[in-house]
């Protein structure tokens, strides 16, 4: 098992709701698919009518609303190294 950086969390609620802390960036967002980097690794959650209601990248919390299918570790830190993440490119 790798040692991360900083820990996270996940809370889901009813699959209507969820609650992430340790995100360090949003990839990519729309109404049916959030991709996320937490260390080490990439979240993806999919899902239909999906909405981020919170985003605070300094302390590392992510709630979103929607109708949640799923939620999968890439296993990699692959897709984070060749990506700057959706926030970082729009604040360059």
């Amino acid at each position: 098992m790798q040692d991360y950086k900083l820990p996270h969390n996940i809370v889901l609620e009813n699959k209507e709701k969820m609650s992430v802390t340790g995100v360090s960036d949003v990839d990519t967002f729309d109404e049916g698919k959030i991709v996320l980097f937490i260390p080490g690794d990439t979240l993806i959650i999919e899902g239909e009518d999906l909405h981020i209601q919170k985003l605070d990248v300094s302390s590392g919390e992510l709630t979103i609303e929607g109708y949640i299918y799923s939620i999968a570790y890439t296993g990699t830190e692959a897709g984070a190294k060749g990506s700057k993440g959706f926030f970082k490119k729009m604040l360059r």
